[in-house]
């Protein structure tokens, strides 16, 4: 048997294999013994036709049937015998056999990229900081006033603390008004940071039955459009905020905290939690994103494939019925996710080749430990953790990220930059 190997890229491959007729004819008497069965002939039962028969009347039908399964088994043993390991399916793109001539074929198939991995070390990465003030305290707790306040209906709208009811109607380009578009009993909160300026200051000052009409250009995304709308106030309601007092505090807490001092530390507890958690996301994601950098190596198709895949099965488990909506363009979703998925797809490989050069390994003490830490924050009974950890792959390998992550960090040098920039803890990939 003569095996070749060439490689067409430097993740892909494709195997040449030529078999003599000696070496096809085990597989073949093998494909006849187990197709006697279902055979049969006039003058001989079904299972009872003679080999010498089986092989002049069928023998070459099934020789062409058994070459696909010959050849995949050959391929097998052959990948097996020299530690090859293909991503993906492999695929048979040439097959050239008659009976009584050698078979020969080529599978081409995707193999990880071999690269060396880069000094990281002299990396400097940017860690944004946001410290939590007081304007982010009070507008937590006005949100909690705004969650429990009350409605108190009135006659006039004096300032933003209200809620109008209006029906509204629109106009066309002539100043028509276009009946059909009319939308009754719509609730706007002139305190709601997403309700239009313009709306806003048409209904101020507005009194039950009064009608107003109000222009404006409406903003979305990359376009714009104009807008030209009629107002009728139907009803009005005044927004009545609970005080910020020790009463509020026990409400909102069900009693956890028993004076407004106890839950603004709590929220001022909560607001740097929050913010420590999105600055070190944002970190992790700009220290990947600098290591990734540094490699240029083909990535296999089928890798690509099979993490736009996870794409689509996360897509689909955020819907109600775990279905993708009937208009979901999965052609168009795959183009747009592609370079997403790349990346993604190439961190895995450098991240594989890291946790196999840094011999990280999770032992069962550190699980106990973990599971420890984690059953006193989930409430969740801790051998239930322990038994989770030691059987899920997918929890392992949360691990071994999170240790490889730690180690990445202590070799970078870190510069932190205190900001108020919201935008700067944005993941960007």
């Amino acid at each position: 048997m003569e095996v070749t190997i060439k490689s067409n890229t430097d993740c892909e491959q494709e195997m040449l294999i030529t078999m003599s007729q000696e070496e096809l004819a085990p597989h073949f008497e093998k494909a006849y013994r187990e197709a006697a069965p279902a055979l049969e002939i006039k003058g001989f039962r079904k299972g009872k036709v003679p080999m010498h028969m089986i092989k002049k009347m069928f023998g070459a039908s099934i020789e062409y049937q058994a070459v696909e399964d010959i050849s995949n088994d050959i391929f097998r043993k052959e990948i097996e015998s020299r530690d090859i390991n293909p991503i993906g399916t492999p695929t048979i793109v040439k097959l050239d056999f008659k009976p009584g001539t050698p078979l020969t074929y080529a599978i081409k198939y995707e193999v990880r990229p071999t690269f060396e991995l880069k000094d990281y070390s002299g990396l400097t990465i940017e860690k944004y900081i946001h410290n939590s003030n007081d304007t982010e305290l009070n507008n937590e707790i006005e949100r909690l006033q705004q969650t429990n306040s009350t409605l108190e209906e009135a006659q006039a709208i004096d300032d933003d603390n209200y809620v109008a009811t209006v029906d509204m109607v629109d106009f066309d380009e002539k100043g028509t008004i276009l009946s059909s578009s009319k939308r009754e009993g719509m609730r706007i909160y002139l305190k709601e940071k997403s309700t239009e300026k313009e709306i806003k200051e048409a209904l101020r000052g507005l009194s039950i039955g009064d009608v107003k009409e109000v222009k404006f250009t409406h903003q979305h995304g990359d376009h714009s459009h104009n807008v030209h709308l009629q107002l009728t106030v139907k009803k009005i309601e005044k927004v009545i905020l609970p005080a910020v007092d020790d009463a509020l505090a026990q409400k909102i807490s069900n009693g956890k905290f028993q004076t407004i001092e106890e839950l603004k530390l709590n929220i001022k507890k909560d607001l740097e939690d929050f913010w420590k958690e999105r600055s070190d996301r944002r970190f992790e994601n700009d220290l990947l994103s600098e290591i990734v950098k540094q490699y240029d190596f083909t990535i296999p198709e089928s890798l690509i494939q099979n993490v736009t895949d996870t794409f689509i099965d996360d897509a689909k488990n955020q819907q109600p019925n775990k279905q993708l909506p009937k208009n979901f363009n999965e052609k168009q979703y795959r183009e747009q996710s592609r370079e997403t998925a790349i990346w993604q797809s190439k961190w895995l490989l450098i991240k594989e080749q890291f946790i196999t050069k840094e011999k990280i390994e999770i032992a069962d003490a550190e699980i106990e430990k973990i599971a420890e830490e984690e059953s006193a924050k989930l409430n969740i009974d801790k051998e239930r953790l322990v038994n989770f950890y030691k059987s899920s792959d997918n929890a392992l390998e949360r691990l071994k990220y999170n240790r490889l992550i730690d180690i990445l960090k202590q070799n970078v040098k870190i510069t932190e930059v205190v900001t108020d920039d919201y935008s700067k803890f944005a993941v960007q990939k």
